[in-house]
C-alpha cells in the first residue's frame, strides 16, 4: 500500500491553491463558465477511466484531452484572451512593490484625471452628446493611439467636450487617456461581437466592450440616443451609471496598483 506522507499533503495543497487562484481570476475576468466546463469534463474523465475503468470511454476521453486545448482556444478565443490579459496584468505581479514603496502624493496624482472626465461626461449626458473615452491601465494602448490623431494635452473638461462636439472631425472615434494626458482622439478600437449585448447598443458600446476584452483598459461611453453613461472594464459592461457611481468606479480603478 502506497505511503501517504507530508510530500503528498503539500502536493494537494499546492494544487488546491492553484485551482482556487485560477477560479478567482477567471471569475473576475468573466470567464468562469470555461472553468466550470473544464472541471466537469476532468471529473467525468477521472471517474470513467480511473474509478470505473471504462476502457472504451476512457480511451475516447483520453484522445479528446490530447486535443482539448486546441478546441478550447477555437471555441473560447475571446474569453481565453480576456483571461490571459488578467493573468498577465502587471498589477497582479507588482503588488509586492507597493508594500515597500509608497510615495506621498501618489494617490492624488493617480486620480487627478477622474473629475475632469466625470464633469465632461455629465455635461455631454445632459446634451446627449455621444462620447467614448478610454483610459489606459497596465497594458499600453500605443497601437490604438496611432489609428487616431495625437493630441498629447493636459486633461481638461472643456477640451474633452470640444473633441466630442457633433461638428468636430474627431467626435466619431475614441479618446485615449494615458499617463495623465489626453494622448489621442478619433481612435479606432476593436469591436466586440458578444451576442449578449442588447441590439439597441451601437458601435460605441461594442467598441468599449471590445477594448475592455482585448486589454485591461477602462472605457466610458455616453450614449448619443439616451444620454446614459456606461463603463466597460474587465470584459464587462455596466450601463446607466449616475455621476456618483461613475466617480466611485473611476476612483477605484485609478487606485489599482500600476506598473
Amino acid at each position: 500500500m502506497p505511503h501517504f506522507g507530508i510530500k503528498d499533503i503539500i502536493d494537494i495543497l499546492l494544487v488546491a491553491t492553484l485551482l482556487y487562484y485560477i477560479y478567482k481570476l477567471m471569475k473576475e475576468s468573466g470567464t468562469i463558465n470555461i472553468f466550470y466546463g473544464v472541471m466537469a469534463f476532468i471529473v467525468v474523465w477521472i471517474i470513467a477511466s480511473e474509478i470505473f475503468a471504462m476502457r472504451l470511454i476512457g480511451t475516447i476521453l483520453d484522445k479528446f484531452m490530447s486535443i482539448g486545448l486546441l478546441i478550447l482556444v477555437i471555441l473560447f478565443q475571446d474569453q481565453i484572451k480576456r483571461f490571459l490579459v488578467e493573468l498577465g496584468s502587471h498589477r497582479r505581479w507588482r503588488f509586492l512593490a507597493t508594500l515597500f514603496h509608497h510615495h506621498k502624493g501618489t494617490d492624488m496624482a493617480a486620480t487627478a484625471w477622474v473629475m475632469p472626465v466625470v464633469y465632461a461626461c455629465m455635461a455631454m449626458s445632459k446634451t446627449k452628446t455621444g462620447a467614448l473615452i478610454v483610459i489606459e491601465q497596465s497594458i499600453p494602448l500605443d497601437n490604438y493611439e496611432k489609428t487616431g490623431d495625437i493630441i498629447d494635452a493636459d486633461i481638461n473638461t472643456r477640451l474633452i467636450e470640444n473633441i466630442f462636439f457633433k461638428n468636430s472631425p474627431l467626435h466619431d472615434g475614441a479618446l485615449i487617456l494615458a499617463h495623465g494626458r489626453l494622448m489621442a482622439a478619433g481612435c479606432i478600437l476593436p469591436v466586440s461581437h458578444d451576442n449578449s449585448l442588447p441590439r439597441y447598443m451601437g458601435l460605441r458600446h461594442r467598441s468599449a466592450l471590445g477594448i475592455a476584452q482585448a486589454t485591461d483598459a477602462v472605457a466610458v461611453v455616453v450614449s448619443e440616443e439616451t444620454g446614459n453613461i456606461s463603463i466597460a472594464h474587465r470584459g464587462k459592461l455596466s450601463t446607466r451609471l449616475s455621476s456618483t457611481e461613475l466617480e466611485h468606479r473611476l476612483n477605484a480603478i485609478a487606485m489599482l496598483p500600476r506598473k
